[in-house]
């Protein structure tokens, strides 16, 4: 037998050799993990798509119910604010997308944040082959509404025709303003009010980094602005069309030389009855020769004992008469009054014999005496002159931006001391004169000289054009008498002439100012009260005083106290036209006599007044507008001229007019404007 071993081994060893059948093995060996690097892949690019998808629609779910919800709760209008939420997510993603199951958002809402949830499962395509069905993708999502540092500056109208009542209403124009402004106070501050009735209740507040402040400008004919300012922005004097006391050098009456009193007059009051008569100590007398001489003796005893000391002078009363002055006092005394009578009388012995009573008694005795007078030569008034008169107000300033309340000035009767106090109210600065009695375009520009009109020029202490006087109503007199008016710069009268003004000061006009709780605001609001006619330019003026970055507040307001940027909006709201009078003393004084925005050759009127109000409106509106303030308007009520009505659309910023013909409107227009302001800075 023979074995073949070499011929097998060789076989083997060239079989070990060849690497051409392994490609089969190895192929199929690595066939799983490609499918798994595949289908993985394709699985994950699913999930990433889906997880992308679902993250979109739930910030815009998120976004819509906090947009939705704006000042009020989430839960207001029967969840309005989450249906809105819902509706937005499946709008983006809807049932199903993509093989999902599940997807159904879940939104809450916590202190003004609205937070969405969802979950989804995504279907596996390849990756079932390794036991992956299914995987679920989880999200969340959020949004609040977050405002910048924001200063909001409240020009409110509130004349006399605020008293009144639209047609549909059941409350005043005032009290619908008030709630208003509550409301917005509501919806931007996110803080509620207890006495204001929006719709839901607010939530949330806004973040503690966020500097929002609000200030006001109540005004009508004039604006209550005088406290907030620095002493060196008011002047030492200010002329106000009043009058001075004419004295002249006169013989007068110095006093009087003291006569000697003397009695005039006694009168006796009774304190007790008689009593019985009887004898008493001394009532024997000799040598009485007859009855009757007895009966004399009786008569001539003392009829009074007095028995304590006379009083003080009590009642002293004075009067003229032939040049000399009368001057009369009364006395009290007490005293016991008798009265004595015959008890027996002897012939024989010439002995007579008295009995008396007697009754406690008061004696009053009137004195008089007769001064004669005395004489030296005085000044004594003599006439009034009313006249424009510069008057010495600096006894107001207490230094800093601390005031005194009065003034004493010699305009009292005969031309005594008399202290006028001061409200606030003030008398605007060096203006420009209108001469061509078309006031339309003289504002535009503004011209140079009208400091008044120069939103940011702080006053130069001791140059009166650029500083502000305080109004002293009763320190004036419109110079007319039995309804004739007299332009003279001097009118001379021996008695007082009518004052022919009519004065109103508003509500005290505030600072911006940070109101953390609600107590404050409100107070203040509520505090609001009407009367006077129509200037809407002086409340824009001062509007923007208050609120501008770069002129009398400007430490306060150009950024926050750590230097953050601030949005500035101004909400002017009246209730009418221009309505003016040349009796009114108004911010500009008695516009009639004084005349500082008007020709001095002829009188203004009204229509020239309204014509000047609006035009200086105009050009206001556009300088508040320069200054990067957004200015927005609301027209209240259904008397609006269609004029006026357009004067007030231009004068808002683009988009930023409203129309309210009664209070719900009103209420409805600040809360959309509350929210506009929100959500111009919506975030997620």
């Amino acid at each position: 037998m023979t074995t073949d071993t070499g011929v097998s081994k060789g076989f083997l060893a060239r079989l070990l050799r060849n690497q051409a059948g392994n490609t089969l093995a190895i192929v199929a060996a690595a066939i799983f993990p490609m499918l798994g690097l595949i289908g993985g892949g394709i699985d994950m690019s699913r999930i990433y798509l889906v997880k992308a998808r679902m993250q979109q629609a739930c910030d815009a779910g998120a976004l819509a119910g906090r947009k939705q919800m704006g000042g009020g709760s989430w839960t207001a209008n029967s969840n309005k604010a989450n249906a809105a939420a819902v509706n937005m997510f499946n709008a983006n993603f809807a049932a199903n997308s993509y093989g999902t199951t599940g997807g159904t958002p879940a939104f809450v809402e916590s202190s003004g944040k609205v937070t969405g949830t969802v979950s989804a499962q995504v279907p596996m395509t390849v990756m079932k082959i390794f036991g992956q069905e299914t995987r679920t993708i989880s999200i969340t999502c959020d949004a609040e509404m977050r405002i910048p540092n924001t200063d909001v500056m409240f020009v409110l109208d509130v004349t006399g025709s605020m008293a009144q009542t639209n047609t549909g209403d059941t409350d005043t124009k005032i009290n619908g303003l008030k709630k208003a402004v509550k409301c917005f106070y509501e919806a931007l501050a996110k803080i509620d009010i207890s006495n204001a009735d929006c719709g839901s209740t607010p939530s949330g507040g806004n973040s503690a980094s966020v500097q929002l402040r609000f200030g006001f400008v109540p005004y009508a004919t004039n604006v209550n602005v005088g406290h907030l300012l620095h002493n060196d922005w008011m002047a030492d004097q200010w002329t106000y069309q009043s009058r001075e006391a004419q004295l002249t050098l006169q013989d007068v009456v110095t006093g009087y030389a003291q006569g000697t009193p003397t009695v005039h007059d006694t009168d006796e009051s009774n304190n007790s009855d008689w009593s019985s008569y009887g004898s008493y100590d001394g009532n024997t007398f000799y040598g009485v020769k007859s009855k009757d001489a007895c009966d004399d003796l009786a008569s001539e005893q003392p009829q009074y004992v007095s028995n304590g000391a006379e009083s003080a002078p009590r009642d002293e009363g004075s009067w003229n008469s032939g040049g000399n002055l009368i001057v009369r006092w009364y006395t009290d005394q007490p005293a016991d009054r008798y009265q004595y009578r015959r008890d027996s009388y002897s012939k024989k012995t010439d002995i007579c014999v008295l009995e008396r009573r007697h009754r406690n008694t008061t004696i009053t005795r009137e004195y008089r005496r007769t001064d004669t007078p005395t004489y030296g030569q005085e000044y004594a008034f003599s006439n009034w002159i009313y006249k424009p008169v510069a008057w010495t107000i600096s006894s107001l300033k207490n230094g800093g931006s601390s005031w005194n309340s009065t003034v004493t000035l010699p305009i009292g009767s005969d031309g005594s001391n008399t202290t006028l106090t001061w409200d606030g109210c003030i008398e605007e600065r060096q203006t420009w004169r209108n001469t061509d009695g078309s006031p339309s375009d003289d504002y535009s520009p503004i011209p140079a000289s009208a400091h008044d009109l120069n939103i940011d020029l702080v006053p130069t202490t001791g140059d009166p054009a650029t500083q502000w006087g305080p109004a002293f109503p009763y320190a004036v007199w419109g110079r007319e008498s039995s309804g004739s008016k007299s332009y003279a710069n001097v009118t001379t009268s021996s008695n007082s002439m009518d004052r022919n003004w009519s004065y109103s000061c508003p509500t005290a006009s505030s600072n911006l100012t940070e109101y953390s709780t609600s107590t404050a605001f409100r107070d203040y609001v509520d505090g609001l009260s009407t009367g006077g006619n129509t200037y809407h330019d002086i409340g824009l003026l001062w509007g923007a005083r208050l609120m501008s970055p770069t002129g009398l507040f400007a430490s306060d307001n150009a950024f926050t106290p750590e230097g953050g940027q601030i949005e500035r909006h101004m909400i002017f709201m009246t209730d009418g036209d221009t309505v003016t009078s040349t009796t009114n003393l108004a911010a500009y004084g008695l516009s009639w006599w004084d005349r500082r925005q008007t020709d001095t050759s002829y009188a203004p009127t009204t229509t020239l007044l309204d014509a000047t109000v609006n035009a200086r409106t105009e050009s206001l509106c556009t300088a508040i507008k320069n200054k990067n303030i957004t200015l927005w308007v609301i027209s209240f009520g259904s008397g609006v001229s269609s004029s006026a009505q357009t004067r007030l659309q231009n004068c808002a910023s683009s988009g930023r007019f409203y129309s309210a013909a009664d209070s719900a409107a009103l209420i409805a227009n600040f809360q959309s404007i509350a929210n506009e302001i929100s959500q111009l800075r919506l975030t997620k």
